[in-house]
């Protein structure tokens, strides 16, 4: 006996034996590139130009002219008398502090149960009552009963620590005043490249004295820390093992 497989299964085969080729040919020479030397670090670069920035729109109210006072030397939203050194335009640095403490524990425990019965007789069929059908006019000619019972219980407990300070860019001033900030970095030690990002956006009084801006103060803020390099290669799953992990039900 002879087994031959489907013309359409085996051209799926190969379309997924090419793809995972594909990918590890790509992460392959990635590899080999830097064979020997550590992970290549980004060229400093203007994060408007790089290929995912998109322009922020936010919700706007109406613009209104700035109130002005005549013969006055305080400009209006200065904080200091004689040159506010916060960063005020496109293009301006200021400091980015991250300080997050998470501590989350839930505990969740349930239970459900019920029960019922049911007992259903035919007393007369059709207006016949006899031998003929006293087996339908038994009380008991139909009884069910049901019984369920649920318990769960879950437990999460979560404990997050990141303390980060970087430097960021203003990268668009939105038409109520409020800025659109980027922050980038990454530092190379021993092999391992970490990288880390902020982006959000700011408002000019939230920015303090010394040209700092906490992370709780940034809307629509986006924090990623991480990295590659040695380490992260042997910890992170090989591209066949995640492919299969997506695909197969099992």
């Amino acid at each position: 006996m002879s087994w031959r497989v489907p013309l359409t299964t085996r051209r799926l085969s190969g379309a997924i034996m090419t793809g995972l080729l594909f990918l590890s040919g790509c992460s392959g020479l990635s590899e080999v590139s830097e064979m020997g030397h550590p992970p290549r670090m980004t060229r400093t670069s203007d994060p408007t130009q790089a290929p995912d920035y998109r322009p922020v729109t936010m919700p706007m109210p109406p613009l209104q002219a700035p109130p002005t006072e005549v013969g006055s030397l305080w400009r209006p939203g200065s904080r200091a008398f004689f040159k506010d050194q916060r960063a005020s335009q496109a293009g301006d640095l200021l400091t980015i502090k991250v300080e997050i403490a998470d501590n989350a524990a839930l505990t969740d425990d349930t239970s459900a149960s019920g029960s019922g019965s049911e007992d259903f007789g035919i007393p007369s069929l059709f207006g016949f009552k006899g031998k003929g059908v006293s087996h339908l006019t038994n009380s008991d000619a139909l009884s069910t009963s049901s019984a369920s019972a649920n318990l769960a219980a879950g437990s999460i407990r979560r404990n997050e620590t990141v303390t980060l300070t970087l430097a960021g860019t203003i990268t668009q001033v939105l038409p109520n005043g409020n800025f659109v900030v980027v922050a980038r970095q990454e530092v190379r030690i021993n092999g391992e490249l970490r990288q880390l990002m902020v982006s959000g956006v700011v408002r000019p009084q939230d920015i303090l004295e010394d040209n700092t801006v906490t992370h709780d103060r940034i809307a629509e803020a986006r924090i990623s820390y991480g990295g590659r390099g040695q380490l992260t290669k042997i910890q992170t799953p090989r591209y066949g093992q995640q492919v299969l992990d997506s695909v197969l039900p099992f």
